[in-house]
């Protein structure tokens, strides 16, 4: 069988690595060793835009193009023109990683939706994004498959944007297998980072649905509990004793995976995910989790971590202090790495391709 030639959105793979960043790698690294898939990735980008071909994996073809994203989405806003084929070429399918899908001519178009959280809140968008709720509309709209890591964001998608779920497809982030081995942090990493022995940890980019504030709060609430450790970019906005709180900023992978296999605990406090990956990967070191009671943490979690209120910070002190006393049996231990196992970048790669078919066979 003829591979399916897909192209990419490769922005994500620029620059420091996030969330979609992160899932975006991931999956183009699994679909370039796919023999089923013949795989491209394009950015749109003023500056930059030649890194994309050091940044994406090993078999998978780049096209940096130095147009400006900014003047394509209000293009996009205003009609179905340019289509993608004038920057990139002719392709079976489109897959939109991050959101925002190109207009095409013929190929069958794939969009990932993470969430739809600026949908509640789009006084929190940048103004750089406020064209993005309407952008992501009609993007859900357009695409002929709308791809969601949880059923918590397809149910949301198939009831806010209006998209039948026979045209949404879950597909389940992965946990890399070195998470799985990974160790606590050396004395190097310790005293460059300045971790103390024991900690408290979050992961991921500061904004305002992460419920940081109410994390600081509750961790202020009881001077017994480890220092706090914030962990990635924009961090150093928060508040907080400079003493009990620790920002290391952006970690690289390696530090990261070390960094949260020496937490006492992984914490997430989000009023809103689409996700939540961090508390898998804790899952995969044996890190006890405490995240907040939001539809998809509660899927993704499956049981296997403490769900607090979001913005409670009574119960999120309470919380961290139980969940610290409690200890760590090693039959939890098995449960929690057994649960993250079964989310593999594999399986999520094979239902993106799936998704793929379904959409070129719309067309």
């Amino acid at each position: 069988m003829k591979p399916l030639r897909v192209l990419l959105d490769g922005n994500p793979l620029l620059g420091d690595r996030t969330g979609v960043g992160r899932y975006t790698a991931a999956l183009a690294e699994e679909l370039a060793s796919m023999s089923t898939v013949d795989v491209r990735a394009v950015a749109f980008t003023l500056r930059g835009w030649r890194a994309l071909r050091s940044a994406v994996p090993h078999g998978v073809r780049a096209r940096g193009l130095p147009v400006p994203a900014r003047l394509l989405r209000a293009a996009w806003l205003r009609s179905p023109l340019p289509p993608i084929e004038v920057f990139a070429g002719f392709t079976d399918v489109v897959h939109a990683t991050n959101f925002v899908l190109p207009p095409s001519l013929r190929a069958g178009s794939v969009l990932t939706i993470h969430d739809l959280a600026f949908l509640d809140a789009p006084a929190e968008i940048p103004a750089s994004e406020s064209d993005l709720p309407e952008l992501v509309r009609r993007s859900a709209k357009r695409a002929d498959v709308v791809c969601t890591p949880t059923h918590a964001v397809a149910e949301t998608v198939s009831e806010r944007l209006g998209v039948p779920k026979d045209r949404i497809k879950v597909t389940p982030l992965g946990v890399d297998p070195a998470w799985f081995v990974a160790r606590a942090p050396s004395e190097n990493l310790r005293r460059r980072l300045g971790l103390p022995e024991q900690y408290l940890l979050f992961v991921g980019a500061e904004g305002p649905r992460k419920g940081l504030a109410s994390l600081v709060a509750a961790h202020a609430a009881d001077p017994e509990l480890p220092p706090l450790v914030l962990a990635g970019p924009g961090t150093d906005t928060v508040g907080g004793e400079a003493d009990r709180v620790i920002r290391t900023g952006y970690l690289s992978e390696l530090d990261l995976r070390r960094v949260v296999a020496g937490a006492a605990l992984l914490v997430l406090p989000s009023r809103d995910e689409g996700f939540g990956l961090p508390v898998l990967e804790a899952m995969a070191c044996g890190v006890p989790v405490v995240c907040s009671d939001v539809p998809a943490l509660r899927e993704v979690a499956g049981g296997l971590a403490t769900l607090v209120p979001f913005g409670d910070v009574d119960a999120l002190t309470a919380a961290l202090s139980s969940t610290l006393d409690d200890g760590v049996s090693a039959d939890t231990l098995a449960k929690r790495r057994a649960h993250a196992s079964e989310f593999t970048w594999r399986r999520c790669a094979e239902e993106t391709v799936a998704a793929y078919r379904q959409a070129a066979g719309r067309r």
